[in-house]
């Protein structure tokens, strides 16, 4: 099945706190997702951050919902277990338990007051979405804008200016060594793209060969074998090869199947790396999320 949203799962929660038992959150989502036969796929899919599992989320969001409402209490550090008030509401046997729900609970209202607003006004949200959720697409949208006006800006610049760019990044990822170095190294011909060695370290223990393509095409696998030969012809077994189009089928097929390891990277990777390592970008805001630190209210 699919992933519950947050109010489907408050419910289920709830009864299971019904024993007046302590439970972890970790127990608690291992249980519930037993009892939704969410499959292993869909117990390690993660928010677009990375840093957290939607369900485990969902989970988290449900509990801190009904703890607002009164329906739950907080024990000690990552611990709850069920109020006087949670088991009057579960022996009312109510089909299902949401927000319209919680609403008639005062403290619910106070806690709702605060985000009203935002909620109201908000447009295109799903109703299955915790505020993680909601952040964390608004960002991925920010950031899928930012990438493809990075693209259209470097497709409409200079090749110099591509190659600067090119440089900037590898050298920001660690490869080779000064920015001279690596400006010396790449660069070496007219064609509207850049062509070179780098070091993949910056000691130079091994060197890396580069070429990049300022391109509107698709790549295709006759170039990705040009290149794996020339890196033949100077008996390298590195390659990164960077373009501001895309790769075909064939091409990224043939570069798993030769003996050289050869990189590639099409435009909008380029672009998201541009953005990771802060190359043609310049931060404008930055919000910092925060949460109760529980050791800060525990006495000793």
């Amino acid at each position: 099945m699919a992933i519950p949203d947050y109010e489907s799962i408050m419910l289920p929660l709830l009864r299971y706190a019904s024993d007046q038992h302590e439970h972890s959150l970790r127990e608690t989502i291992e249980a519930l997702a037993t009892g939704f036969k969410l499959s292993d796929e869909e117990r390690r899919q993660l928010l677009p951050s990375g840093q957290q599992a939607v369900f485990d989320n969902r989970v988290g969001w449900a509990r801190t919902y009904m703890k607002k409402a009164g329906l739950l209490e907080s024990t000690r550090r990552g611990y709850y277990k069920i109020t006087e008030r949670g088991l009057k509401v579960l022996a009312q046997n109510p089909l299902e338990i949401n927000v319209e729900f919680l609403d008639q609970f005062i403290e619910f209202k106070e806690f709702r007051a605060l985000r009203r607003a935002t909620e109201e006004t908000r447009e295109g949200r799903a109703p299955e979405e915790t505020p993680e959720e909601v952040l964390e697409k608004a960002f991925q949208s920010i950031k899928a804008n930012l990438v493809n006006e990075l693209l259209q800006q470097i497709k409409s610049s200079p090749p110099s200016l591509f190659e600067r760019v090119v440089v900037e990044l590898l050298v920001k990822m660690g490869y080779g060594g000064t920015r001279k170095d690596a400006g010396e190294a790449i660069g070496r011909s007219g064609d509207e793209g850049i062509d070179g060695i780098i070091k993949e370290d910056r000691l130079g223990m091994d060197i890396i060969y580069v070429q990049a393509k300022r391109w509107e095409n698709t790549v295709g696998r006759p170039e990705i074998q040009k290149f794996a030969g020339a890196l033949q012809g100077q008996r390298a077994k590195k390659g990164i090869f960077i373009t501001t189009s895309d790769f075909s089928r064939e091409a990224y097929d043939y570069a798993t199947r030769i003996d050289s390891k050869i990189v590639l990277i099409d435009g909008e990777q380029l672009a998201q790396l541009m953005i990771d390592h802060s190359v043609g970008v310049s931060p404008v805001a930055t919000y910092e999320i925060k949460k109760i630190d529980s050791d800060y209210f525990t006495e000793e």
